[in-house]
């Protein structure tokens, strides 16, 4: 074989390992659970561990993964521009599924022993929101089918929810609202599409 062909092959080997893994794209129709979780097959099974471990209902887990990455496995927060021209890095560390900080994904890791947790993994990240809220109800009392309160807290995090840091945000107390009615609408279209 000569050495022009076997460098062509390596170089189609490389190329094809570069490419991303995973679902990197949303899903078509987000405003459907039966039909994200038929385009995504790996979803149910994830969310499903997560209810049976924590106690979360599906509904509320897709409902903040649709707010935080709009299911979107490497999602990450927009970039900051110096004098709108020059990046200067993201607005956050926030990255994958659950949009997820550096801080506290080491935080997680440590504290559920998942070490090789990742947070562009659906599994991963539907365990690390089911381990957040179990935390949030513990030391908040935040049911976790309380979605609005619920997402305040994982928003802001625990100690800016006991502070009261999102009564100033109007904003975010209408996206918490809104997710709610959307953790509704989604449990209510996932009964119908279990029993079809």
């Amino acid at each position: 074989m000569s050495s022009i062909l076997r460098a062509l092959i390596l170089v189609t080997l490389l190329a094809g390992c570069s490419l991303p893994s995973g679902n990197v794209n949303a899903p078509r129709n987000l405003n459907n659970a039966c039909s994200i979780l038929d385009q995504r097959r790996s979803f149910f099974p994830a969310f499903m561990a997560a209810k049976r471990k924590y106690g979360v209902p599906v509904s509320v887990q897709m409902a903040i993964i649709w707010q935080e990455s709009k299911f979107k496995s490497k999602a990450k927060t927009p970039r900051r521009y110096r004098f709108g021209l020059i990046p200067v890095g993201r607005q956050s560390s926030a990255y994958g599924y659950a949009q997820v900080l550096d801080g506290t994904w080491r935080e997680y890791k440590a504290a559920a022993g998942r070490w090789t947790a990742r947070r562009t993994n659906i599994q991963d990240s539907a365990d690390f929101i089911g381990w957040y809220m179990t935390q949030s109800r513990r030391e908040l009392g935040i049911s976790m089918s309380d979605t609005r309160n619920q997402y305040l807290a994982y928003h802001e995090g625990r100690t800016g929810y006991r502070r009261g840091s999102y009564k100033s945000k109007r904003w975010l107390l209408r996206v918490a609202k809104n997710l709610e009615n959307r953790a509704k609408m989604y449990n209510s279209q996932l009964r119908r599409c279990r029993k079809t």
